[in-house]
């Protein structure tokens, strides 16, 4: 009996619509007349999909009327019909996996159609939970949904689904819909998990074309999207090929780049270590993928495996005149013979790592070169005295014995004295080996040729081992450069030195006793050095008393006390310079930006001071004026009715001027900085109990899980910032029910930097505001309408926003799914440490406007 094959309807996210699909699918293969039956089914009590329902025979045939009930396996094979809709392909029950039962249906020939949800996949079920804040508890294995006969995905946009869920098509009541507004139904939260969905999809797509085409044979790259093979030889000038490439991709939706590297076993066993690690890192900062390969022909390699990973471009650096002049420019030759339909990019003009520049080979010290000249020639005499002591009539003898003297001095001191040794030992064994014994004439002309080819071959290994001492020691020097700037660069980045920690770093490098910076004060003859920061002892009064000096710019210089640099030194020590020098530029324009944004907004704060004082303040003052004023007019008698009518008019002046005078002092010290917060573990249910507390309003309803974790915040300052969201819900949707809910992940960005936070949301389904218009909500002096009377000044929700920061969270506004504001306060979750002693910011629980 042949297999039944399996299809799954994968759904982007909750809400997608796949049950649907699955149904509309089985009424159209019903209708084309196929024998389909429902073998399990969760309509979950929605109105299209009863309708999809209705027609199409469920197996086994509920008992009553409607019900839903699980899969029974039994049943269907008995049934054996051709196609069975299986809904929910993870589900479980009673320890039996539904995926395990569509197997066994399978395995008896039957067709079945299921549907699975991508946060189901158990590959993806540690980036589902990033992403949710929610550990899936059934999970499909990924080689079990892979070995489907076909997978379609049922997408939609994250706006969509928010307005399904608005419209009451996904939950059935508003509670629900509400919750999962600040849950799952996140528009982040969505978008990952639509990304998600796609790149799985698109990957098990890659891997059934690479399928096909080795099925078939085909050995030609089918553009089914951008993906570039770049090329490289190792070295750092390579860099601007991964860039170009880059650069390319970015125009390409969904483009791939890949980085490849082969070897051909003639390299050196450190050869271009160094570069092909920043080739690496620099391909994965662009998203790409690098590979290293084996092979003999580079050229043919690297086409191969484009090939295999079926790339549309190559990308390759052109021969340089002098590598075409000497044979080597065989790869992009062989590249551009065999890349079939693929097309080549040659890249010109490469530029060296320092600029075209060829740095001089250094020099090995003079103190190994002094020694080398004296033993050059002291070596070979008593080298030849020692023969004389042996007896040998061989001058193949006495040429060894020199020549490996030769190599010992060229060792020690480079060519030159490895030069003047070979000619002294030349010399010397023509006098005292070379017939006539005792003379430099030679009669023999086969001896005239045996000592120049001494000499030569002397020299000529005098040069091989220089250049390999020379490039020792200039790998070297250049390997400790390159590791303490490297060092250097991953501390500024990920701890973000100070200065001096910096110097503290300079002097332990260079081991002085002291690093300091100095800064040049006045001009002209006046100017004066003076000490700015300083690492180690003694302190200098004067930078005359430095011993080694680095100028950083015409204002400031690195100094150095305790001893002089060699020029090797001096260069690295020119390096830490220029960090150094951006490092104070960087805290200089710092502190410049932070003093200017200070200033502008301590004058746009007087300035909206001003302009409340003139209408905001007035007008409950006037209030509480006429009001007083009326009752003690002796002329005119009250009733009791208008009395307590006067007497609420001033007090309702008095709790607005109130709110409105805690608010500019509260908005006075958020701009002052001198807001201090007593952090400490607090529960979102009390915070919200408090903070309602005296609001009377039918509209108002909390929806918090009653398992919150607590936050780590200033309840004081917490109280305010909910009772301002609240107030300003209310106030300006007057006609909507405010739904306070809680959740704790979503979007993958519950969190503020790295650390898990839990979330707040306060909605309402009002008029709204523009999105262009939410950052403007919450600076100071901002209403909704602002020529409406009686509103406030605006510095709720600035407030709000200022306590929340303060506290070290984020207070974001979304858009309601059907029109409406969402306010989200996002905070840390606690870790349980104590509090630490200080000031508690506010402790005021009363709304503001």
């Amino acid at each position: 009996m042949a297999r039944g094959n399996l299809r799954i309807f994968l759904g982007a996210a909750p809400g997608a619509g796949k049950t649907f699909a699955l149904l509309e699918e089985g009424r159209r293969l019903a209708g084309e007349g196929f024998d389909v039956v429902v073998g399990a089914v969760a309509a979950k009590g929605r109105a299209d999909n009863e309708e999809m329902l209705e027609g199409l025979e469920l197996c086994p045939k509920p008992a009553t009327e409607g019900l839903e009930g699980g899969l029974d396996v039994q049943a269907v094979k008995d049934r054996a019909p051709d196609i069975v809709l299986v809904d929910d392909y993870a589900a479980a029950s009673g320890g039996v996996h539904r995926w395990e039962q569509v197997d066994a249906l399978l395995d008896a020939g039957i067709n079945v159609i299921s549907t699975l949800d991508i946060r189901n996949l158990e590959s993806l079920s540690d980036a589902v939970r990033e992403v949710t804040g929610e550990q899936e508890s059934l999970t499909v294995p990924d080689t079990v949904v892979r070995g489907a006969g076909q997978i379609e995905l049922v997408d939609a946009s994250p706006e969509l689904l928010r307005q399904r869920l608005a419209d009451g098509k996904i939950y059935g009541t508003r509670e629900e819909a509400d919750a999962a507004l600040a849950g799952v139904f996140r528009i982040g939260t969505l978008a990952a998990l639509r990304e998600l969905a796609l790149l799985w999809l698109a990957e098990r797509v890659d891997a059934d074309l690479s399928d096909y085409k080795e099925l078939k044979r085909v050995r030609e790259s089918w553009p089914a999207r951008e993906k570039i093979a770049v090329g490289v030889g190792g070295k750092s000038r390579d860099q601007v090929l991964v860039r170009r490439a880059a650069r390319m991709l970015a125009a390409a939706t969904g483009g791939e780049l890949h980085v490849i590297h082969v070897r051909t076993g003639t390299e050196g066993p450190g050869e271009a270590g160094k570069d092909l690690e920043m080739l690496r890192r620099l391909t994965a900062e662009f998203g790409g993928v690098f590979h290293a390969i084996g092979g003999r022909d580079v050229g043919q390699a690297l086409v191969d495996f484009a090939r295999s990973i079926n790339a549309t471009q190559i990308m390759v650096g052109a021969p340089s005149r002098r590598s075409a002049f000497r044979g080597r420019s065989g790869v992009a030759a062989g590249v551009l013979r065999d890349a079939g339909a693929m097309d080549v990019h040659l890249i010109n003009h490469l530029p060296g790592p320092s600029g075209g520049q060829r740095r001089t080979p250094p020099r090995l010290g003079r103190r190994r070169e002094i020694p080398a000249f004296a033993l050059a020639v002291g070596l070979p005499p008593a080298l030849q005295f020692i023969l004389d002591l042996l007896p040998h009539n061989q001058l193949s003898t006495d040429m060894l014995v020199h020549l490996t003297g030769i190599v010992g001095v060229a060792l020690l001191g480079g060519l030159w004295p490895a030069v003047a040794a070979a000619v002294l030992a030349g010399l010397i064994v023509n006098y005292f080996s070379v017939r006539p014994v005792g003379s430099l004439s030679v009669l023999d002309p086969e001896n005239v040729l045996a000592l120049l080819i001494f000499v030569l071959v002397a020299v000529a290994v005098s040069l091989v081992v220089d250049r390999s001492a020379k490039l020792s020691k200039e790998a070297h020097i250049a390997g400790a450069e390159a590791a303490v700037l490297g060092e250097l660069s991953r501390r500024a980045v990920a701890e973000g030195n100070s200065i001096p920690a910096f110097l503290d770093q300079v002097r332990e490098h260079f081991q002085v006793k002291g690093a300091g910076l100095w800064a040049r004060r006045g001009t002209g003859r006046s100017a004066v050095w003076e000490l700015q920061k300083f690492s180690g002892e003694p302190r200098p009064a004067e930078v005359s008393e430095a011993d080694t000096v680095e100028q950083l710019d015409g204002d400031r210089m690195l100094t150095l006390t305790g001893r002089e640099l060699s020029q090797d030194e001096r260069r690295l020590l020119a390096a830490f310079g220029a960090h150094l020098l951006a490092m104070v530029q960087r805290e200089e324009l710092s502190a410049s930006q932070r003093e200017n944004l200070r200033l502008a907004e301590g004058n746009t704060m007087r300035t909206s001071i001003l302009r409340a004082v003139s209408h905001d303040l007035r007008t409950p003052l006037a209030g509480i004026k006429l009001a007083s004023s009326s009752l003690r007019d002796k002329s005119i008698t009250f009733g009791p009715e208008e009395q307590e009518e006067l007497l609420a008019t001033i007090e309702y002046g008095a709790d607005r001027l109130d709110r409105l005078v805690s608010n500019l002092l509260d908005m006075s010290r958020i701009t002052a900085d001198s807001v201090a917060p007593l952090i400490r573990p607090v529960y979102w249910v009390d915070v919200v109990g408090e903070a309602l507390r005296g609001t009377d309003s039918e509209r108002l309803r909390v929806l918090l899980p009653d398992n919150m974790p607590p936050v780590d915040a200033d309840p004081g300052m917490l109280e305010r910032v909910i009772a301002n969201l609240v107030e300003n819900a209310l106030k300006y949707a007057p006609d909507s029910d405010v739904v306070i809910a809680g959740a704790v992940g979503g979007a993958g960005s519950a969190r503020i930097g790295d650390v898990p936070a839990s979330e707040l949301t306060v909605v309402d389904h009002g008029s709204g505001i523009p999105a262009d218009e939410v950052l403007a909500m919450f600076r100071p002096f901002q209403r909704a309408d602002d020529t409406t009377p009686g509103t406030g000044i605006g510095l709720g929700l600035a407030v709000a926003k200022g306590f929340t920061e303060a506290m070290g969270g984020v207070l974001l506004a979304e858009p309601t799914p059907g029109g409406g504001l969402t306010m989200v306060v996002r905070l840390p979750l606690s870790t349980g440490a104590a509090p630490e002693p200080g000031i508690r910011g506010h402790h005021g629980n009363s709304p503001d406007c």
